[in-house]
């Protein structure tokens, strides 16, 4: 059965600082590890290495290279002293470009380890052959601090794209030579420039730190997984046609670098089959965020959602990626998986700061998603299939 006091017990168990990487995720994995073995279940963990270059370095370095290169474009230096400039500030973009493609491969700056848990619990029907359809629930085990807040953090890096694109488009102005247009030039090129570098500056000034307790992020998604694995670790609870695996992931506030080790070790799983769920950041409301390209096993459970008996309202928040963005089920989405993204937006306001704390969370919600999704499971496994 779904217990509230259950989902309290452990949202508060895993309440509190867990930067990646570090000590203190380690704690959350062995608490969660002991959780898991409490219920008698085998497990997998994946052992892994990351770097926090592509997170906490990389965005520095593409913001103050890009402003830096506009500058260059922008002043009347020498003909040669700008073409150095230019020349090596492409040279440090290009690369970390790159460098970027596959950041779960850099090993260097910083090298940390994490790891993520995975259960795997068989289908009570033994016709199916195994990793053929497979209910994939998702939730990070690992919070952040940092020193701006989501909404501003996500205004900065609107500001800094406008001003790029419009800086991209009045710079070339400049060698048209047009009589009479350089002081419009410079004075309009100037404001853009100036906000442009504000943006870049406040990427740099933005430390990560381990000051959040993280009770919304994440902590409500892991309360919501093992409240799932309490109530399918018995066989009586399974569903006939899929396997159910229940992961719980590394450093996702680090670049998901969690979610890119399991993904790169994944093998025989079939996308158009299965459906993925990514409990990220649950407060006091519920927001679904599918991402339109879901085949028609997916489809009718997020109509069974929807349309649930359990007077829990669902927001149908739509986006053009599956399961949600800059998180795990983001990634996922972009690799063809198909699911949703659970999550909330109110919590913007607070998310990466101290103020992430347990009365954030309802979990009266909390238990009403989880008897939502096993009600549609349920009903979706016994008619789909007919």
């Amino acid at each position: 059965m779904i217990e509230e006091n259950r989902i309290k017990k452990n949202l508060k168990k895993f309440a509190f600082p867990r930067l990646s990487g570090t000590n203190f995720e380690l704690k959350a994995f062995n608490k969660l590890k002991k959780e898991v073995e409490s219920l008698n279940l085998n497990y997998e963990v994946q052992n892994f290495t990351f770097s926090s270059f592509y997170s906490r370095i990389y965005p520095k370095i593409a913001f103050s290279s890009g402003s830096l290169i506009y500058l260059t474009l922008y002043l009347p230096f020498h003909p040669i002293l700008s073409t150095i400039v230019l020349f090596a500030l492409t040279i440090i973009l290009t690369i970390s470009i790159l460098l970027t493609r596959k950041p779960e491969k850099i090993q260097f700056i910083k090298k940390l380890s994490s790891q993520n848990l995975i259960v795997k619990l068989k289908s009570s029907s033994e016709r199916l052959r195994e990793n053929d359809r497979i209910i994939l629930f998702i939730s990070h085990l690992d919070s952040k601090g940092q020193r701006f807040k989501i909404r501003i953090r996500i205004r900065t890096i609107k500001l800094w794209i406008a001003t790029s694109f419009f800086l991209l488009v009045i710079l070339p102005i400049k060698y048209l030579r047009i009589p009479g247009f350089d002081l419009i030039f410079y004075i309009v090129g100037g404001c853009s420039l100036l906000m442009n570098a504000i943006a870049s500056i406040m990427t740099v000034l933005n430390i990560t730190n381990n000051s959040s307790d993280g009770a919304v992020d994440n902590a409500s998604g892991i309360a919501c997984n093992l409240e799932l694995l309490n109530y399918y670790c018995s066989p009586v609870n399974r569903l006939i046609n899929y396997d159910i695996w229940l992961l719980f992931t590394g450093a996702e506030e680090c670049g998901t670098m969690g979610i890119r080790h399991f993904y790169n070790n994944l093998h025989n799983f079939k996308t158009e089959k299965s459906i993925s769920f990514n409990f990220e950041s649950i407060a006091r409301s519920v927001f679904l965020f599918p991402g339109g390209k879901e085949g028609d096993n997916a489809v009718d459970v997020d109509n069974l959602i929807l349309n649930n008996t359990r007077n829990l309202k669902i927001n149908h928040y739509f986006t053009n990626r599956v399961l949600g963005t800059h998180s795990d089920g983001g990634f996922l989405g972009n690799k063809g998986f198909q699911g949703y993204g659970i999550g909330g937006v109110e919590a913007y306001e607070y998310m990466h700061t101290p103020n992430d704390t347990l009365e954030k969370v309802d979990t009266k919600v909390l238990e009403s998603l989880c008897l939502v999704l096993i009600d549609s499971l349920k009903k979706h496994d016994s008619t789909f299939f007919k």
